[in-house]
């Protein structure tokens, strides 16, 4: 295995740029997700790592060689597309094998590799059947069986689960992690999914036109987002917003919403910016009688496990509380909120950018435990 180190690259067609000036690594034996709704530049970005497409400027190198102008043929990756793209005609041990037999390898070592790579994915019992009648998981794995048989230096796999319903989505996320596991594979995944993202990769970079906006831990994008994008795409429900206008001086640790004084982590600068924003979890928002930031409960969801409450503010603004199933909140009831101060984020209003705050004096969230890096 090895790294992946994108420096500047860029790729433009025509008058319409997809990928601007992204720079990051993917470090031997990472996890790593591209993470954006749709033509965010993620799939274009995995097409030019993979040299399905070549970029108009930039440099991306595969280990120590760079392949930035080289053809998908000559780098030593594999690559699983979203619809499996197997070959109906043959049945899972040729489709498996296929690589390596155009690679001229002796049959006996092919069938050695693909009988491997078959115990890896729990798919032995299948290798003699027409891939036309397998369901979409199973094929799926053979073709995953097709990419893991070569043993490459990296696997990009582009929204493989995209096809799956949504349970089964779920339990390959599940395997697909394991694999990467036991294989200690450099992987480089694409997804519109968070869902995927937060549950396999070590490191997500979240892409918006073209653009990284944030790259870090599953942990930390959720819990510090550098931009009101990053918060407001990651986190189901996604994070409550908060109008407030404001010259914020470096040390300030309280805003005013209406006639409410709220706690927020202390600022580390100074913003003299109007209109702020102040951003908060649903699961850091809480019921409290005594506040003076009051709302009017709109509706309520039940999960199972908690309860989502829609609220809309005096201020006009609507707040959405994850709270636990036995809160007797009800349509039309007039409550008061409160936040935990420590989770509170800060964002100015006109750039999106999250504002340095105490929290940011805490270490960082790590990656995934178990994860390899070179």
């Amino acid at each position: 295995m090895a790294d992946i180190r994108v420096h500047h690259l860029h790729k433009a067609f025509a008058d319409f740029t997809a990928v601007k000036d992204s720079t990051f690594t993917v470090h031997d034996g990472e996890f790593f997700c591209l993470l954006g709704p749709s033509g965010c530049g993620k799939t274009t970005t995995l097409r030019m790592i993979a040299g399905l497409e070549l970029p108009t400027s930039g440099q991306i190198f595969l280990g120590d060689e760079d392949v930035s102008f080289k053809r998908a043929s000559a780098r030593d990756i594999a690559f699983v597309f979203q619809m499996f793209a197997l070959y109906p005609h043959m049945n899972v041990r040729r489709n498996i094998a296929f690589p390596l037999v155009s690679q001229g390898m002796p049959r006996n070592e092919v069938n050695q590799a693909v009988e491997q790579a078959a115990r890896t994915l729990r798919i032995t019992h299948l290798l003699d059947k027409p891939v036309s009648g397998l369901s979409s998981g199973d094929r799926q794995r053979v073709a995953l069986g097709r990419a893991i048989v070569r043993q490459p230096l990296a696997f990009l796999m582009d929204e493989p689960l995209g096809a799956l319903d949504a349970e089964f989505r779920e339990v390959m996320c599940q395997e697909l992690r394991a694999l990467h596991d036991r294989l200690h594979a450099t992987t480089v995944y694409v997804t519109h999914d968070q869902m995927e993202a937060m549950a396999m990769a070590d490191i997500i970079a979240i892409m918006n036109e073209g653009v990284i906006e944030q790259l870090g831990a599953p942990l930390e994008v959720y819990e510090r987002p550098a931009s009101v994008f990053v918060a407001d795409f990651i986190g189901a429900p996604s994070m409550n917003f908060l109008p407030f206008e404001a010259a914020m001086a470096s040390g300030d640790d309280a805003i005013h919403i209406g006639p409410a004084k709220v706690a927020v982590p202390a600022a580390r600068e100074d913003i003299s910016a109007r209109n702020l924003l102040c951003g908060v979890r649903p699961e850091h928002v809480r019921f409290h009688d005594d506040s003076m930031l009051r709302a009017e409960v709109l509706g309520t969801e039940y999960l199972g496990t908690s309860t989502v409450v829609t609220l809309a503010t005096a201020q006009g603004a609507t707040v959405r509380a994850k709270v636990d199933v036995a809160n007797p909140a009800r349509r039309g009831d007039h409550v008061g909120l409160a936040f935990d101060a420590r989770a509170v984020s800060l964002f100015d209003a006109a750039s999106g950018r999250a504002l340095r705050t105490a929290r940011d004096d805490q270490p960082h969230a790590v990656r995934r435990q178990g994860a390899r890096h070179g």
